[in-house]
């Protein structure tokens, strides 16, 4: 079964190139780092650095910056983890394509578990190649890098996989169109209900705070960025709130084992639904 999955994992990679899917997503990312390296060169020129006040500033000013390429690349990884899968089972199955790959001895759950396998490998690379390129153009032009990077990286990695496995799931049920649709209603409902929830904090309305929390709970997507986002902002930052990203609530440790236990549930409804499903 391992053999089976690794197989499949290795060909859902090579088809991803040959459709020139990942080498379009590669070239928007490529694009978007060089749009980051020219505004933060420009950042860094504009902002004066010549007294005690105006370094601690500038200092500031970079970092916030450079949460910002962060929240850039952590949304293209995103948006990537959805679109890129979501053709790759109600597609195939549509075309007939599936029936001769199930005909062969290979069970369905290695099926599943390989084609995961190879986009959750392809999102972990994409999100770290963005998020590193953001990182280096940072450290390189202005000597600042985000604290606990070993925190916040893995953090938007299982934000990526979380929105991969509701996409890959929603393939086993669904059409190809309904499978987009709703998972970018989930991101939607998660980004609305985190912002709520912030809003909430400030204004003291408890109806809204529950809002937002049950909206947490029902995809936890944009609470993995917040807490990313809280661990690589300075601690001056976050203890000001200076940051578009310093948020009134962070999420607690219990949310990211949610996560991790929402993706063990998306992978086993897709396997199960994949299972019964006629091809």
């Amino acid at each position: 079964m391992m053999r089976a999955m690794l197989t499949i994992a290795r060909l859902t990679v090579h088809e991803a190139i040959r459709r020139r899917v990942l080498v379009a997503a590669l070239g928007c990312g490529g694009a978007f780092l060089i749009l980051f390296g020219v505004g933060f060169h420009f950042v860094v020129l504009d902002t004066p650095q010549k007294g005690l006040a105006d370094v601690v500033k500038a200092r500031t000013t970079f970092a916030i910056f450079t949460i910002v390429g962060l929240y850039a690349a952590n949304f293209l990884t995103v948006m990537t983890a959805v679109l890129l899968p979501v053709d790759t089972l109600s597609g195939e199955i549509s075309s007939g394509v599936m029936q001769t790959i199930a005909s062969k001895p290979i069970r369905r759950s290695s099926i599943v578990l390989g084609k995961w396998l190879g986009f959750a490998a392809l999102m972990g690379g994409y999100l770290l190649l963005l998020a590193g390129g953001v990182v280096t153009i940072a450290k390189l032009r202005s000597g600042v890098l985000p604290p606990d990077l070993h925190i916040g990286l893995p953090l938007m990695v299982l934000e990526a996989v979380l929105l991969l496995s509701v996409s890959i799931a929603g393939g086993t049920r669904f059409s190809t169109v309904t499978t987009g649709v709703v998972a970018f209603g989930l991101y939607g409902l998660a980004f609305l209900g985190g912002w709520v929830e912030q809003i909430a904090t400030f204004t003291g309305n408890e109806t809204l705070r529950t809002i937002g929390t049950v909206a947490s709970l029902i995809m936890p997507s944009e609470s993995m960025w917040q807490l990313a986002a809280s661990h690589m902002q300075p601690p001056v930052v976050r203890a000001l709130g200076a940051g578009p990203f310093s948020f009134g609530v962070i999420p607690s440790a219990a949310m990211v084992w949610w996560a991790a236990g929402y993706v063990v549930v998306m992978v086993a409804v897709a396997l199960r639904q994949f299972a019964k499903r006629p091809l």
